[in-house]
């Protein structure tokens, strides 16, 4: 009876423990931090590889929601667990209004192609540094071109916020904050206007940038990073 009770309450300590620490790798959410300006996400390095797919594809945002719930996660850097119009309220909270998002090519030849319209923002990575603390990345440093080695030029990314969407077809005049229902957070072409913040970037730029992960620069995935998105000091 005394075995079968220690094999009960072991087994219930193994369970416990695994799932602690199943939570423990789970990122915890967003903070709105005042001073300094930003608001902070917790995420998760990706995969860039997912088990329903047959290949890799080029990085088109560098966050999103994960596999299965998020409709890019093939494509992102980090995942989060939050509804990106978190993100939206915590920059308004820190001050800014937001612009709008662009999306596609030109309706017609000759016309420019779309851009973010909207405040200038800051965003980097804080990842762990291997001694205890962090270090910060730029989202320069986080990217490369697989090809040359390279990484993309500099980046410029927009508060656009997000279109709004209906979430059933059939019901057009009922309609929620896009971002919320694809998991876009930061995108970096106009591949969707369903995202909180775009690049500068036009789909121009998309034929030629075809990126991946810095993983010199970059933990492996898994790795919980902190998502930093600065407000700029006025000048």
């Amino acid at each position: 009876m005394k075995r079968l009770a220690f094999a009960i309450g072991l087994l219930l300590f193994v369970q416990s423990s695994l799932a602690q620490e199943k939570k423990d790798k789970q990122p915890a959410g967003v903070v709105v931090d005042e001073a300094r300006h930003a608001v902070i996400i917790d995420a998760t390095m990706a995969p860039r590889k997912l088990a329903n797919l047959d290949k890799i594809y080029p990085i088109e945002l560098i966050a999103g929601w994960p596999h299965p719930k998020g409709k890019k996660a093939h494509e992102i850097v980090v995942s989060f667990d939050i509804d990106p119009s978190e993100v939206h309220k915590g920059l308004e909270k820190l001050g800014l209004k937001p612009g709008k998002p662009a999306k596609g090519e030109p309706t017609k030849a000759g016309d420019p192609f779309p851009k973010a319209e909207g405040p200038v923002v800051n965003i980097y990575f804080e990842i762990p540094d291997g001694a205890g603390g962090t270090k910060r990345v730029s989202m320069e440093k986080s990217l490369l071109d697989p090809k040359t080695k390279k990484p993309p030029p500099k980046m410029t990314f927009i508060f656009t916020g997000s279109v709004m969407s209906p979430p059933d077809p059939n019901k057009p005049d009922e309609k929620k904050y896009g971002a919320d229902l694809t998991g876009s957070l930061i995108s970096l072409f106009p591949v969707t206007d369903e995202t909180v913040i775009q690049t500068a970037w036009t789909m121009e730029h998309e034929k030629y940038l075809k990126l991946e992960v810095n993983t010199d620069v970059m933990p492996k995935e898994g790795t919980l990073v902190k998502l930093v998105i600065e407000v700029p000091a006025k000048k």
